[in-house]
């Protein structure tokens, strides 16, 4: 997996988790708590997710073949989407599910104190996770706000973890305070509204999640600050006299696809107008390292206006 991917804040993730949820789980089975049961399935729930994305990471550098031509970069998308998903349905409904069975059949806490250790514990480790995430993806948030960056970020891992870590931070924040609020007031209803307020919030972040990764699925292309830099390097050397229209796709997260139409002088040769193609795609992506796949289609421009009937154009299309 590529620098952008994350897998460091993954690894720690992973890790984290993974040992918050053995001793939620211990700590449910000796207090009996609604909050601790939630959370750890929240927890497992979180380190299934950081599997899902290192073996979506693993799987998109499988070469490309006949079947799929451009590579398997959006593999990782894929993967991202379902994490979402396990999200939303193992950790959030579950969540809501359990809360609302508290309600309706309340119990007294057990050893309320070991819960009450045990969150202060996550937090703290949960913590350092959340540090490992904000310290991998400083680099690459280039002056965005957090929640730019979520947002137009086309690595899915770093965002995923960030907001994973940040739910299960305030998740438990929530259970701290709905089992507090149990010990001091013997109202076992606290704990459970506890409980709701974690199913509420995985749910919430789950929903964001989907809305980002679908549209990554779906097909984005490259920022307003890339595409000007594109625009910038074709119309950089003597050759191109007019881009007459371009596209852009991510084919994964580090990989972008250019095609563009462009307007060269009529009366190139087709020696002249290879060697100035080649020119165009060097200076692309010397811009903008991301554009590894470009088609090119040379042409003559002939304003919409003009009276004239259009010249025969010479079509290449070049790919690397």
């Amino acid at each position: 997996m590529s620098a952008s991917g994350g897998t460091k804040a993954i690894v720690a993730a992973f890790l984290a988790n993974m040992g918050i949820a053995i001793t939620k789980f211990i700590a449910w089975a000796v207090s009996g708590s609604a909050s601790m049961l939630a959370e750890g399935i929240h927890s497992v729930a979180d380190s299934c997710n950081q599997l899902l994305l290192l073996l979506g990471g693993r799987r998109a550098k499988k070469a490309a073949d006949s079947e799929h031509p451009f590579g398997y970069g959006r593999e990782r998308y894929v993967y991202a989407f379902v994490v979402s998903i396990i999200l939303f349905s193992v950790g959030g409904v579950f969540s809501i599910y359990e809360g609302i069975e508290k309600l309706t059949h309340p119990h007294e806490l057990t050893n309320a104190w070991l819960p009450i250790v045990v969150l202060l514990v996550a937090i703290v480790l949960e913590s350092f996770s959340l540090r490992t995430a904000v310290k991998e993806s400083n680099p690459l948030r280039n002056g965005l706000s957090w929640i730019q960056f979520v947002r137009r970020a086309k690595a899915p891992e770093l965002p995923v973890v960030l907001l994973e870590d940040v739910a299960a931070l305030l998740g438990l924040v929530f259970a701290l305070i709905g089992v507090g609020l149990t010990v001091i007031t013997g109202d076992p209803n606290w704990d459970a509204i506890g409980t709701l307020l974690i199913g509420t919030l995985l749910v919430l972040v789950a929903v964001v999640l989907g809305i980002e990764t679908k549209s990554l699925l779906v097909g984005e292309g490259a920022n307003d600050g890339d595409l000007q830099k594109i625009e910038q390097a074709i119309l950089a050397g003597p050759e191109v006299e007019r881009i007459i229209h371009m596209k852009t796709l991510y084919l994964g997260p580090d990989e972008l696809l250019v095609g563009a139409k462009l307007g060269f002088a009529a009366d190139q040769k087709l020696l002249q107008v290879a060697a100035a193609t080649n020119a165009v795609e060097q200076r692309i992506r010397q811009a903008v390292p991301a554009a590894r796949v470009i088609y090119v289609e040379p042409d003559v421009y002939v304003d919409p206006n003009h009276t004239a009937p259009p010249t025969d154009a010479i079509v290449i299309k070049s790919i690397d």
